[in-house]
């Protein structure tokens, strides 16, 4: 199984939740309508990844930068920086079709994280920016989400579960866009317009 880091020690999580449609802004860039719940679609294990690589077969792949929790006993225990990989083109063709989004959103290497960090302060005060070779291209915050966190774990507990070591990508903000072989991508988690992590990552 994939592995991240959690202050420094390995854990192996069984899936990855994500949430779709959480920044009305993102919402808009797409042409999408906003929903009346909750979007979910999990990602495998084997889609997790701390190594940046261009699907190969694939002509167009667009980023999406998430603030991500790790889930213990159906509560927040630590933050990192995620990036929700999404093969756009095959994403639109699916959904003009009504079929599911796997084969967009589950490959391997669609979920790329940075280590993370335990984390019990105010979740609210987070923040997400993405710099690609050194422009920034997204920024956003938990104050900005239509679902907050606690909202998210709580509606999925209705008819899910989360296991130990889970992870939750909470969405993202506008500035989503395609991305090529050789680009510098800089992953940042603020609190309090403070640094709390950043990754670098090259993609291959």
């Amino acid at each position: 199984m994939n592995s991240i880091l959690l202050d420094e020690q390995e854990i192996f999580p069984s899936k990855v939740v994500c949430i779709g449609r959480n920044y009305s802004e993102h919402i808009a860039e797409l042409n999408n309508e906003t929903p009346d719940e909750p979007v979910f679609f999990f990602k495998p294990n084997s889609s997790i990844s701390d190594i940046l690589t261009f699907p190969k077969g694939n002509s167009s792949c667009h980023y999406e930068a998430e603030i991500s929790f790790i889930i213990e006993e159906n509560k927040i225990s630590a933050v990192g920086f995620g990036l929700d990989l999404t093969l756009r083109e095959v994403q639109s063709k699916l959904k003009e079709k009504g079929l599911p989004w796997e084969r967009a959103k589950c490959f391997n290497g669609s979920a790329v994280f940075s280590k993370f960090v335990s984390f019990s302060d105010d979740i609210s005060k987070l923040e997400v920016e993405l710099l690609i070779n050194g422009e920034l291209k997204q920024k956003g915050g938990v104050e900005l989400m239509i679902n907050k966190p606690k909202e998210i774990i709580d509606n999925l507990l209705g008819f899910s579960s989360f296991e130990d070591g889970d992870i939750l990508m909470t969405g993202t903000p506008k500035g989503v866009g395609e991305f090529k072989t050789g680009d510098t991508f800089i992953g940042k988690i603020l609190y309090n317009n403070n640094l709390l992590l950043e990754k670098r990552f090259e993609v291959h």
